[in-house]
């Protein structure tokens, strides 16, 4: 059984995602030891520079790092990653679980994207889109495609 870490960045407010999130952790019950860890974000002044905005990722990717282990493989979900598809999730996670890899954390950053460390910090980068997703729906439709991955790999029947 996979152990997953999803590391994020800000807290969910909106009712229908904690609804939605609450839903998949549920399901993903039986397949996966799955723990969401929150850090705080970083206020941006509304026009911030292009220093502060490193400034607040790079606070931030500090924030995320302390949540790593030595042994956990980094997934981060960076726009300039690797698309991938939902079989394709399913093969990499597959793949850990095969080599004795079973941590496995999910990085998901702030609104200003994620730091050069925590990007140099990652075994994996991938792309869900090059669709632009406010941070906190993509939690949810992670949670979605962890759970998606899980069936596939048992071969249960799930809706296309």
């Amino acid at each position: 059984m996979h152990q997953i870490k999803v590391l994020a960045v800000g807290k969910i407010r909106e009712r229908y995602l904690k609804e939605g999130i609450k839903e998949y952790l549920k399901r993903l019950k039986g397949y996966a030891r799955l723990e969401i860890i929150e850090v705080d974000d970083e206020s941006c002044p509304e026009k911030a520079s292009a220093v502060e905005e490193e400034r607040i990722r790079q606070k931030e990717g500090e924030r995320l790092l302390k949540g790593i282990s030595s042994r956990d493989y980094v997934i981060v979900l960076d726009l300039q990653g690797q698309e991938v598809s939902s079989p394709e999730l399913a093969s990499l996670l597959e793949e850990r679980a095969l080599s004795g890899q079973s941590s496995i954390v999910f990085i998901i950053g702030g609104s200003l994207g994620i730091s050069e460390a925590v990007r140099l910090r990652a075994n994996y980068r991938c792309s869900f889109s090059k669709l632009t997703f406010p941070h906190q729906l993509i939690r949810l439709v992670l949670l979605e495609q962890i759970y998606r991955a899980c069936k596939i790999n048992k071969k249960e029947i799930y809706h296309k």
